[in-house]
């Protein structure tokens, strides 16, 4: 395996990890108060969990390729979240979110094609 498609596939997995922090933090925010203590629960725990170990992903996928190429990966991230919004929270999926996902994957493939 190459350098650059093990980047590739780790900055990939920290999008997937990363969106799910977002549901997990929808979640969570769904049990807020308005209380100090309702901050504490466990959606909102496991959400920021979830936003830092995508982070460790993105830190070694960033390290062994071009920031220029890996980088704009991270936008897929929107891509998932919508689709994960529409699977757990049933929020409606429109023809302007699909082009804008469409114009998401278009602008990845493209920023990669570029290496």
């Amino acid at each position: 395996m190459t350098p650059l498609y093990v980047s590739l596939m780790l900055v990939l997995a920290a999008t997937i990890v990363g969106s799910f922090g977002a549901v997990f933090l929808k979640m969570g925010a769904s049990e807020i108060d308005g209380s100090v203590l309702s901050f504490a629960n466990s959606r909102l725990a496991i959400g920021v969990a979830l936003y830092l170990g995508s982070s460790v992903f993105y830190a070694f996928g960033i390290k062994g390729a071009q920031l220029s190429v890996v980088y704009p990966m991270v936008s897929l991230s929107n891509v998932w979240a919508l689709l994960w919004a529409r699977w757990f929270f049933k929020e409606p999926l429109n023809k302007t979110k699909i082009l804008g996902l469409v114009l998401i994957l278009f602008g990845v493939t493209f920023v990669g094609l570029g290496n």
